[in-house]
């Protein structure tokens, strides 16, 4: 990001407010306004400081005001990003990318086909292809909905367990989805991009009623399911079904790093991790498509 951004702009000397105060103002009004968007990443600590000439303890002064508004989050190695407070899940990809900057890479998943997880994750690794991202490690862990048990959802409309049609109908959305991620994933250890890599999928006979995604085991983006009505093609006829749209679901963002004095962001990402490692060490199993 180039260090003439207009947003930066200069301190102003006769200005009462501290230097700090003055620096997160001008983050704050560029994020307010739509000049750094949700997932930029912001100056460095040293180019703000030399921008403004004013030492790296003020520049952390500054960006601990945006943290504890919610503005902005820092990430360990990374830098300070832009907070994706309230998203539509295509926000989620800046956010995958950034902690592919890392060396070790993880990212877990709970939800019901882990189709939006296979479209954002897809874009990241061919950046890892192409070179432009270069983790050593990444592990990746699936836990979904078993389509080949009886589900209660999707279902056709005035029953009250999915039939076989819905189930396979379900199935082969989410064996698309996963299987598309390990053979990526595995495709990319094969061509020597990737030291060592492993994407493990579990399933477990619970309705999803929310999904979420835990990256580097430091931010959460969760999000409700929506049940709705809606028609769709099968066996060459129409259904009408109660479906879960994940495509639709609006994901809350939570990190680690927030301060725990004014957030229960990090109280929520502990807990969603223990919630995670609970259910996958007891009641899911191994998925066999």
């Amino acid at each position: 990001m180039s260090m003439e951004a207009d947003y930066l702009g200069d301190l102003d000397p006769d200005d009462p407010r501290t230097p700090s105060q003055q620096i997160a103002n001008k983050l704050r009004a560029a994020i307010l306004t739509g000049k750094l968007k949700p997932g930029d990443k912001l100056p460095s600590q040293p180019e703000l400081a030399s921008r403004y000439e004013v030492a790296r303890e003020t520049v952390k002064a500054a960006l601990r005001l945006l943290q504890a508004e919610r503005l902005i989050i820092s990430r360990q190695g990374s830098g300070s990003f832009v907070r994706a407070q309230t998203e539509r899940p295509v926000g989620l990809r800046p956010h995958v990318e950034a902690a592919f900057e890392r060396p070790h890479v993880s990212i877990d998943f709970a939800g019901f086909s882990g189709e939006t997880l296979h479209n954002t994750l897809i874009e990241v690794l061919d950046k890892v292809r192409a070179g432009r991202l270069t983790p050593e490690s990444l592990k990746i862990r699936i836990m979904m909905c078993d389509t080949l048990k009886p589900m209660a959802l999707p279902r056709k409309v005035d029953t009250d367990t999915a039939d076989d049609a819905i189930r396979k109908r379900a199935g082969r959305i989410t064996s698309r989805a996963v299987d598309g991620i390990v053979d990526a994933v595995y495709e990319l250890v094969d061509l020597g991009l990737i030291k060592s890599a492993s994407a493990e999928i579990r399933v477990h006979e619970l309705t999803p009623a929310f999904k979420l995604y835990i990256l580097n085991g430091e931010e959460v983006f969760y999000g409700l399911y929506p049940v709705v009505r809606h028609t769709i093609r099968m066996n060459g006829g129409s259904a009408e079904i109660f479906d879960l749209m994940g495509k639709d679901t609006t994901l809350f963002h939570f990190s680690a790093s927030d301060d725990a004095d004014t957030s229960n962001a990090p109280q929520f990402v502990k807990e969603t991790k223990v919630w995670y490692d609970s259910l996958w060490n007891t009641i899911s199993r191994e998925y066999s498509a």
